[in-house]
């Protein structure tokens, strides 16, 4: 649809919230207000910042920075151990706070929302009002620490571009009159789904800029991805709306769930990593029953810090800590299951079988996935009934982990480790409410 076809109207607002998760904090502390905050997995200098307040971003403090590196830029730096649920909750109270303006109608991740507008809503100045109002309602509803930045455009795609040209507190719309000449200033790595390597392959076929990617045709842009997300980025880009711009997957479409964690100073031995992963195990076992699921596989992997020598002896990977690191990990498929003990049996015997060389002493990483995931209404019962019921134990464990905590009720070998591993920041998952926990 070409865009002089269409009327110059917004059909999407995409809201981004600024810096959130070291917003939140800000919000919860006044007393960090107007400094560097900088929010982390884990009191660990090897570790990285997940979030940093703008404070911090301005001193050159970003997603990704190493907390030991971070210190050195600002010793005065305020570091915060990440909190999921008290992040979850913000969530749920600023999707609450849009609500009162224009309903949400998808939410890509936990510090996102997008509305669709409709009918005269879609005039530019209604929309901008919307806009204001939701900015408003975010911050006389949920906090004074909290800002957003809202992209106004005709798709979803273009709202979301938008929602990141200008940042904190930004309003920016993007017209169909306007396109695609508006968006020819950004860089490649600023549409989404284009990271490093997507750039990279990019400039290996002479498109380096963003002008140059406007130029091509419809089939030059099919050619350039070989595949038809080629042609809906074609349509994208000028403003058209083609009913698949960034839709969520739906749930029959899940193929896996699972959790992983950097392990904690005193869980980096063979004994800690176990029970850690025992308790991620746990989690993802409680999580597949709620989500009304049976996996059909299991998967762990495992990472080990080097000392110098031995990396300089092995070909290594390095972590995004710095850690130069070794890796294992392992699969295994049964016949499906979702009862905690029956997955705890296969995680064992994985477990058993991990390298025990010098090189694989030090383990810093854990992560349990559980795959080939069957929706319930679609699995096939056994012929012959659990003679230990297991699946009534998992049923009776349920009932009080949802009532008192997810940790309430365990197995004893992730008893070390009940306190580790908690809920971590979810960036592209929504965090769901299981009883009085987020998972």
């Amino acid at each position: 649809m070409a865009a002089d076809l269409q009327s110059d109207r917004f059909g999407f607002l995409h809201i981004d919230l600024n810096s959130f998760f070291a917003s939140v904090e800000q919000q919860l502390h006044p007393e960090y207000r107007g400094r560097p905050v900088a929010v982390v997995p884990t009191m660990a200098d090897t570790t990285c910042c997940i979030a940093a307040s703008y404070e911090a971003k301005a001193l050159g403090i970003k997603t990704g920075t190493q907390v030991g590196e971070a210190k050195k830029i600002c010793p005065e730096i305020v570091l915060i151990e990440g909190n999921h649920t008290e992040y979850a909750q913000y969530s749920k109270a600023v999707a609450d706070a849009v609500d009162l303006v224009c309903p949400v109608a998808h939410t890509p991740s936990i510090d996102e929302m997008v509305c669709q507008l409709i009918g005269r809503e879609q005039e530019p100045p209604r929309a901008r009002r919307i806009a204001l109002d939701i900015k408003e309602s975010i911050y006389t509803k949920v906090g004074v620490a909290l800002r957003c930045s809202i992209g106004m455009a005709p798709n979803r795609y273009l709202a979301k571009i938008a929602s990141d040209m200008q940042k904190p507190d930004g309003l920016i719309g993007l017209l169909p009159s306007q396109l695609p000449r508006a968006i020819a200033h950004l860089e490649l790595r600023d549409l989404p789904g284009v990271g490093a390597r997507t750039e990279a392959r990019l400039n290996r076929k002479g498109i380096r800029t963003m002008e140059q990617l406007l130029a091509l045709d419809r089939n030059g842009m099919h050619q350039l991805w070989d595949s038809v997300w080629g042609d809906r980025l074609y349509h994208w880009l000028r403003g058209a709306a083609t009913g698949d711009d960034g839709a969520p997957i739906p749930t029959d479409m899940q193929k896996s769930l699972g959790h992983s964690h950097v392990l904690g100073p005193e869980h980096r031995t063979q004994q800690g990593s176990w029970a850690v992963a025992h308790k991620l195990l746990h989690k993802a076992a409680m999580r597949l029953r709620m989500e009304k699921f049976y996996a059909g596989s299991l998967a762990v992997t495992i990472r080990y810090a080097l000392t110098r020598e031995q990396a300089e002896r092995m070909k290594t990977k390095q972590h995004f800590s710095g850690l130069k690191h070794a890796g294992w990990g392992m699969e295994a498929r049964f016949r499906a299951c979702q009862d905690t003990l029956s997955l705890l049996e296969v995680l064992r015997k994985l477990w058993s079988q991990r390298p025990q060389d010098a090189e694989f002493q030090r383990p810093f990483f854990v992560g349990v996935t559980l795959r080939g995931l069957i929706p319930e209404n679609e699995y096939q019962a056994e012929l012959f009934e659990d003679e230990h019921n297991r699946a009534g134990l998992s049923a009776t464990m349920d009932k009080l982990n949802l009532k008192y905590g997810h940790s309430t009720l365990h197995f004893a070998g992730m008893l070390p480790a009940r306190e580790s591993a908690p809920t971590r920041i979810a960036f592209t998952q929504i965090p769901v409410r299981y009883g009085v926990d987020y998972m």
